[in-house]
């Protein structure tokens, strides 16, 4: 039938119309929240609440969530940021309402504590790992939450994570970080406020890869690792338009792993079980196998690493994990690294102190809380005072307890001696907990060991006095022990050692008198150093009537 003369003319207008919807649609940017504001979300109590996103640019935003209402205009590019005023812990589940041309709704958001854990394996490692498994059937808890950001490197630092929040379930909890979800259960049970962890951990990720590159640069530069970024950067550049490179070592790499890795890794184990073999029965020990081919060399060092690799590069997990998390409102850090850098502690001495400033600085919060776990006990070897290694790695680390607003948790009791990673999780966890309970929430609770506090030789004898020790010194007795590890004893102090200016080390001993410990040993009549815990895997057994272990320490500073 054909259509009136009129009719045609308010067809092809509508048409039009709706074509320029659809641009007009396609041309506005859509409002979005960043990552961390989605469901299940929880917020920081106490503080002022920075929430931000995009949207079109010069687009008006306004925010909503309990009972505020605060507004902000979309930059230039798009951004925009509002901060809402303090608010108080709530368990109450309600929703955060961003509202521009689009409405953006926040579901079954809480408000309570937001911890950053961050790290290498032993931060990592699941609750589903080992004997931390038992606490899966008990993890139902709305009210403790995480946040496990996706394993990420970055040349630069990126503005989003991924990742998405979960509150505590058996099933949910099963990838949680078990140390960080044993110290939530903890501050859960004595503040009563919900609690959140932002779970940032990579395994065998060296100090460097979590620093910002304003930690390098600033005065002095931290020269050496700073040309290492340099040289990565070079060859990121040099490669990162040439895909057919960055593809012929994929094809290389999966090659590799699929028939050169497995192998090798078989053969390493067998060979660690024949050497055990053999050092028991004083025999000789067998060469290590060789590998059949070595493994392709990643050309792009900024790149993802591949599955049988960890990032090494400076800055690149900072980057990619820490950066991406900035400004979003914290009440503290919980670090556990350093076994990646066991060798390297003159360098961590300067590594570490950057690396807590750089991230106070990411966040302008000066004196954000910093709580870190000193390395436990591994590796054992035939010497009982180290002259290199985790002993200084561990000295290394307590040297940050001289910035403000940090706490660390002494482990060196709870190690494996032969395994980097001791199936003990919950320890770790509560000592954190006890760290931040008395640092961070002012609670008049014993938050720490034993710490070296100084010396005075007496004739043959060297007595030496502790700060933090609670109600009293004692022998202590460890709450966890590896199977494989050889008791203590527990009728007299062990992990005391002496030596005179031959510095010769002669084990000692040790009696308590009060605050400090007298410590002498025969054959050294004129003492003037003391190391106690001084060894990779150290035998001691100093702690206050609490339980917390001594921490290691010496009175030397012989190189």
């Amino acid at each position: 039938m054909k259509r009136p003369p009129l009719i045609r003319p308010l067809i092809w207008l509508s048409w039009l119309f709706a074509a320029a919807c659809a641009l007009s649609a396609a041309s506005r940017a859509e409002l979005r929240l960043h990552p961390l504001f989605s469901d299940h979300a929880v917020l920081q109590r106490d503080v002022a609440v920075p929430v931000w996103g995009v949207a079109a640019p010069g687009e008006r935003v306004t925010v909503t969530f309990a009972g505020q209402t605060v507004a902000a205009t979309a930059d230039a590019a798009g951004r925009w940021r509002v901060a809402l005023a303090p608010l108080a812990a709530s368990g109450e589940s309600r929703e955060l309402v961003a509202r521009a041309a689009d409405t953006v709704i926040v579901r079954d958001v809480l408000v309570g504590d937001v911890w950053l854990a961050s790290g290498q394996s032993n931060m990592d490692s699941p609750l589903s790992s080992g004997s931390a498994a038992d606490a899966l059937p008990t993890a139902t808890d709305p009210a403790i939450r995480f946040f496990k950001v996706t394993k990420t490197v970055s040349p630069e630092p990126l503005a989003e994570p991924r990742g998405k929040w979960e509150p505590s379930t058996p099933e949910a909890a099963r990838s949680f970080s078990a140390v960080a979800y044993f110290f939530a259960r903890e501050i859960r049970a004595s503040q009563g406020v919900p609690v959140a962890v932002l779970n940032a951990a990579w395994g065998g990720t060296p100090i460097v890869t979590w620093m910002q590159l304003e930690s390098l640069r600033r005065e002095p530069p931290v020269a050496r690792t700073l040309a290492d970024w340099e040289s990565a950067l070079a060859r990121h550049v040099a490669v990162k338009d040439r895909p057919e490179l960055m593809e012929a070592y994929r094809v290389d790499m999966k090659d590799w792993e699929t028939h050169v890795g497995p192998a090798h890794k078989a053969a390493v184990a067998a060979h660690a079980e024949l050497a055990a073999a053999a050092r028991a029965a004083g025999q000789p020990v067998p060469p290590a196998p060789k590998i059949a081919r070595p493994e392709p060399v990643q050309p792009d060092p900024m790149a993802h690493p591949s599955a049988s690799k960890r990032p090494n590069t400076p800055t690149i997990s900072f980057n990619g994990m820490i950066a991406p998390l900035t400004p979003f409102a914290l009440r503290g850090v919980l670090w556990y690294q350093g076994e990646a850098d066991g060798s390297k502690a003159a360098d961590y001495r300067v590594w570490f102190p950057r690396l807590i400033e750089g991230w106070r600085a990411a966040w302008d919060a000066p004196a954000l809380p910093f709580l870190f776990v000193q390395l436990p006990g591994c590796y054992e070897d035939k010497e009982p005072v180290s002259s290199k290694g985790w002993a200084f790695l561990r000295e290394a680390q307590a040297a940050a307890l001289s910035l403000p607003a940090t706490a660390m948790a002494v482990t060196s009791d709870i190690g494996d001696p032969k395994d980097v990673h001791p199936d003990n999780k919950i320890h770790v966890g509560q000592r954190l907990a006890l760290a931040a309970r008395a640092s961070v929430y002012g609670e008049k609770v014993v938050g720490a060991g034993p710490r070296y506090a100084g010396h005075a030789v007496e004739g043959g004898a060297v007595r030496i006095t502790f700060a933090e020790t609670g109600g009293g010194l004692v022998v202590g007795r460890a709450p966890w022990v590896s199977k494989i590890a050889r008791p203590l004893p527990t009728d007299r102090l062990a992990g005391f050692f002496v030596a005179g200016a031959n510095r010769a080390w002669v084990e000692a001993e040790a009696r308590i008198e009060g605050a400090s410990v007298l410590v002498s040993a025969p054959g050294v009549e004129n003492p003037v150093a003391v190391r106690y815990a001084w060894a990779a895997y150290p035998r001691a057994n100093l702690a206050n009537r609490e339980g917390l272990p001594a921490a290691p320490f010496r009175t030397d500073v012989w190189p």
